[in-house]
């Protein structure tokens, strides 16, 4: 098992340099997680009615979201419609997060007498501009986002290898 850990932990840094390298196909692909997440959450919830033996409105949903899903698969410029939609999520979270961060500062992080509340303002009015700028430039997104996932893979990776590593021992 610690040999498996260390060839897909090597496996996913190879993966996440070469999304980190090429972002915007990273991106791209994006759509398909999506799609088998809402399969997955589809199908669980089918299983999970019939097992509890309740076909209320989450039964309703999950076979909306199994056939949604079905839909996103066979018509791919569907897939179009789920990136964006996580573009538009990923600005509005930027936003959000910038706000949080601002509001910490001032009354968190202000009274306590540290320096610290400043950093924290600057941080989070660059949150909010970054979040703003995606909503009329969504490429500058999409590129950050592949970017992100590349480093997830190659941070994941780096997990995987040294709990192989250290189960070795």
């Amino acid at each position: 098992m610690t040999v498996l850990f260390i060839i897909l932990g090597i496996l996913m840094i190879a993966g996440g340099f070469s999304c980190m390298f090429t972002p915007l196909i990273t991106f791209m692909q994006t759509g398909y997680f999506v799609v088998i997440l809402v399969l997955a959450y589809g199908i669980v919830g089918i299983i999970k009615s019939i097992v509890d033996k309740r076909f209320g409105i989450n039964f309703v949903f999950s076979i909306l979201s199994v056939i949604l899903g079905i839909v996103m698969l066979a018509f791919p410029k569907s897939l179009i419609f789920a990136e964006s939609v996580m573009l538009i999520i990923s600005a509005i979270w930027f936003v959000m997060m910038g706000i949080v961060t601002i509001v910490n500062a001032v009354s968190v992080v202000k009274p306590t007498g540290s320096g610290l509340w400043i950093l924290m303002l600057i941080l989070g009015i660059i949150a909010i501009l970054i979040g703003c700028y995606s909503f009329f430039q969504p490429m500058i997104m999409a590129v950050s986002l592949g970017v992100l996932i590349g480093m997830f893979f190659v941070e994941t990776g780096f997990t995987l290898m040294f709990a192989g590593i250290v189960a070795r021992d």
